[in-house]
């Protein structure tokens, strides 16, 4: 007869992606790992296979739960067009509350600069996960500044991702520099929708022929 299991897989995996957030896949040991989540190793190993499963595990479920619902807005049948500037501003508060787990950083982009982000499934985990975050914001662009060029836009969405990406990076260790990243950004977006609304209201009309002389 197999062994019931008598835990809730969803509480342990989101205390074990605490663990992983706070500390690393490499520093997440695995007393650490039966403290957060009130188990033994014993049944994280018949749960999860290994503390490598129960990572992928935490990584799927910050997936899930943290970065797409905050994703939602900009992935939508229909994107608002302050759904970028929202999704932006939100960050930044985010970045910049000492009680949020948001000040450690992004789960995947502090595994990308560790040793287990050379795996190579790890490796496609962490590029799809910046493919699905260019994508949001790219939509999220095109909806706020409709009136700018598929170049332009393109452009625009590489660098918000980039100042993205770069403030989950840094949030851990100089805050202000992240939040500075974001209100670049912000300040881009603002930028772009304004000569976008300008493009608009001065777009010609139909042209009426003038009448012919008699």
């Amino acid at each position: 007869m197999g062994r019931i299991q008598e835990f809730d897989t969803t509480a342990v995996v989101r205390a074990a992606r605490g663990i992983f957030w706070q500390r690393g896949y490499e520093s997440a040991s695995l007393p650490d790992l039966e403290r957060a989540t009130g188990i033994g190793r014993s049944s994280l190993y018949h749960a999860f296979g290994s503390k490598r499963g129960l990572f992928d595990a935490a990584v799927q479920s910050y997936l899930d739960e943290v970065v797409r619902p905050r994703l939602r807005p900009l992935t939508g049948g229909t994107v608002a067009p302050d759904a970028v500037e929202n999704y932006l501003s939100g960050l930044r508060s985010a970045l910049t509350d000492d009680t949020s787990p948001a000040r450690e950083g992004c789960l995947l982009i502090n595994t990308a600069g560790a040793p287990i982000g050379r795996d190579a499934a790890v490796a496609r985990t962490i590029a799809a996960y910046r493919d699905e975050l260019r994508k949001a914001v790219g939509a999220g662009v095109r909806a706020s500044s409709p009136a700018l060029d598929d170049d332009r836009q393109a452009v625009l969405a590489d660098a918000v991702t980039a100042l993205v990406i770069a403030a989950l990076a840094l949030v851990r260790v100089v805050p202000g520099e992240a939040a500075r990243g974001l209100d670049t950004a912000l300040a881009l977006v603002r930028e772009a929708r304004g000569a976008s609304d300008d493009r608009s209201a001065v777009s010609p009309g139909p042209v009426t022929p003038c009448p012919a002389d008699p």
